[in-house]
Formats: structure tokens, sequence, C-alpha cells
């Protein structure tokens, strides 16, 4: 039989948990190379600009995935919503209800605080995934299509002003 999983929040002694659970995502997601963030970096904002949050799944003691999200804003709802921009739990402990645990306690913070929706994005190719969020529930937003400014092209941007 499978331990309780429970949560606790990141604090700033865990920064290299949360750095060691991005780089295991990234490889996960096959985009090692994109990640160009440092302890350094995360510790900066996540708890001196307190940008976003980061809850940890734990298991026996032991953080087996982490949740990071933040606080975004719908101007039509006029209301806050919870953006989760990564979530990852180790492939040993996938597929024990852990994942559904965790949106779970993530959906508990979003009625907790008054937001009116979750949302976050999932990789295309990502199948398994695609199937466990709409067995959650969730739909994909296809009448919408992302748009990224790099930082290059945020400092482009921004020179023309």
């Amino acid at each position: 039989m499978d331990q309780e999983l429970s949560f606790r929040s990141a604090e700033r002694n865990d920064v290299s948990k949360i750095f060691f659970f991005i780089r295991k995502m990234a490889e996960y997601e096959k985009l090692t190379s994109e990640v160009k963030a440092d302890e350094k970096s995360l510790e900066e904002w996540i708890f001196d600009k307190e940008a976003c949050e980061v809850l940890f799944l734990v298991l026996e003691g032991k953080e087996i995935g982490f949740a990071l999200f933040f606080q975004n804003f719908s101007t039509f709802m006029g209301r806050g919503g919870l953006y989760l921009e990564d979530i990852f739990i180790l492939p040993e402990y996938r597929h024990r209800g852990y994942g559904k645990k965790a949106f779970h306690k993530l959906a508990s913070l979003a009625k907790e605080r008054g937001y009116g929706r979750m949302e976050w994005t999932c990789l295309d190719w990502n199948e398994n995934s695609i199937a466990f969020y709409r067995s959650l529930g969730a739909f994909p937003m296809s009448e919408w299509t992302n748009y990224r400014l790099t930082r290059e092209g945020i400092e482009a941007l921004a020179k023309e002003d």
C-alpha cells in the first residue's frame, strides 16, 4: 500500500531541491538546453521578489515532486487566478494518484484564495498528461494562442520607446 502523500511549501533553504526538480523536468521534456535558471536567480525571484510559490509533494519525508505557481489576473472575471507554471513528479512515483492529489491541493488553494480559475500549458506531444488533464475536467483553450517575447525580444522592443 502506498504511503500518504503530504505537501509543504518551499522555504529559502530548499532552492537546491527546486533547481533539482527543474532540471529533472527539463530532461523529461527534452529541453535541458533551455534552462537558464540557477540557484541564485531562483532564490531571488521566488523568495526575495515573491514572484511565485513552490509546493513540494512529500512521501515518507522525501520530496518526490513539485508544483510552481503564481497568481495571474482575469480582467473579464475581475479576480485572480492560479497559473501553474510547472508540475513534475519523479518517474518512479507516477501512476499512483499523486498527480491527482497535487491538483486537488492546488484547486483547494485556488478556492481558498477566491480565484476564478486555474490555468497551465502542456506540450503538444505529451499525450499522457493531456489525457490526465482531461480526466480532471480541464480542457484545452484551442481558440487562444500563446505568444512569447524572450529577454532579447523584450530588450529590443524596449529600445524602441
